[in-house]
């Protein structure tokens, strides 16, 4: 038998060591958010975790035990069924639950009774959680960080993609989201992360980065729609160097009409969005807009839409918060197309290797 344990503030440096991460939690756990490269193996499922919480409460913790533990060896078994019998000797896995106690470590006995050396994260999920929430101000103190500025529609988003394209260090916050940071950012049928899987998903990308070379990232507020921000990183973006990104505003609207297409094709949709800024910019205003979305006029609604909302807000925003920004140095693609962002791409990852 080889089974050991290991503390989370050891794994997180020795993740890359595992063959393969084993949550025991359930989907709807292991859903909230989970350790990098982890694969999913309910010990209980989302029922039978609600079946078995509710026999402890109802009847009493012996009865809740020994049905759990009837279910538990069912689950598990299935489990080396379908997914160890392949496995050769050498493998070795790591498990984890929510502290580390008895659906990873029942899975963990019985691997470890077959010949593998497993690992057992001791304080499981929690005890990970914690450490990444501690860890993500070390990170983020080593690295130099180049913020990509310019009012919305500039092609923010567009030049990061580009930079990674060329092989630059970036971290995309509104892609790791699954938001366009703001009040019109929601993607439909992309449901935001949990604040907890976010955070997991950022502290990931930071210590993949080599801390001798820029790392590009957009000039975000505190919160990417429901998500927010580490204070740790925000803090460093608003007083690293920026970047300012020029585009003039019909390309801007145009580069808006193709990446927000979804909205030009269900306008009942943009219309509904809309609705939100009634109380930014009044029922007149916006009863006016939707009126033309609904006319097939989007175009000139979007124009107003940067000019007289969001562009003062941006601006405002980013003298009050962000340090360098009124020294950035300007930067400005031949026009919004994939093609023109690629070509500033190149200069901006060659004035920087």
């Amino acid at each position: 038998m080889s089974l050991t344990t290991m503390s989370a503030a050891d794994l997180i440096s020795q993740l890359h060591e595992f063959d393969t991460v084993i949550d025991a939690r359930s989907e709807g756990e292991f859903d909230e958010d989970h350790l990098p490269r982890a694969i999913n193996w309910p010990t209980l499922n989302n029922d039978e975790r609600r079946e078995i919480g509710t026999l402890y409460k109802q009847v009493n913790a012996f009865e809740a035990k020994k049905r759990g533990a009837a279910i538990a060896a069912r689950n598990i078994a299935g489990h080396i069924d379908r997914e160890v019998i392949d496995k050769p000797k050498d493998w070795k896995p790591l498990a984890y639950c929510w502290r580390g106690g008895k659906r990873s470590g029942s899975l963990s006995l019985i691997l470890s009774e077959i010949g593998f050396r497993v690992t057992l994260l001791e304080g499981g999920y929690k005890a990970f959680r914690a450490a990444v929430v501690a860890d993500i101000p070390r990170w983020v103190s080593g690295l130099q960080f180049r913020v990509i500025c310019g009012t919305t529609g500039s092609g923010k988003t567009r030049l990061l993609q580009a930079l990674s394209a060329q092989g630059a260090q970036v971290i995309d916050l509104e892609a790791l989201a699954n938001h366009r940071s703001s009040v019109l950012g929601a993607i439909p049928g992309q449901p935001q992360p949990t604040q907890k899987r976010f955070d997991t998903l950022v502290w990931d990308a930071l210590r993949r980065l080599d801390p001798t070379r820029p790392v590009f990232i957009e000039s975000e507020s505190k919160k990417v729609g429901n998500v927010a921000v580490p204070v740790s990183l925000i803090e460093a973006m608003r007083q690293s160097p920026c970047l300012n990104l020029v585009l003039p505003d019909a390309e801007r609207v145009a580069l808006l009409m193709e990446d927000y297409d979804f909205f030009v094709r269900d306008v009942e949709h943009f219309c509904n969005r809309l609705e939100v800024l009634i109380e930014f910019r009044g029922k007149v205003v916006v009863d006016g807009w939707t009126s033309l979305v609904r006319a097939g006029n989007i175009e000139p609604v979007v124009q107003e839409l940067l000019t007289q909302h969001y562009d003062p807000v941006y601006l405002q925003s980013m003298r009050r918060n962000f340090k360098q920004f009124e020294g950035a140095k300007i930067i400005a693609p031949d026009d919004h197309s994939v093609p023109a962002m690629a070509r500033l791409a190149q200069q901006l990852f060659e004035e920087t290797a």
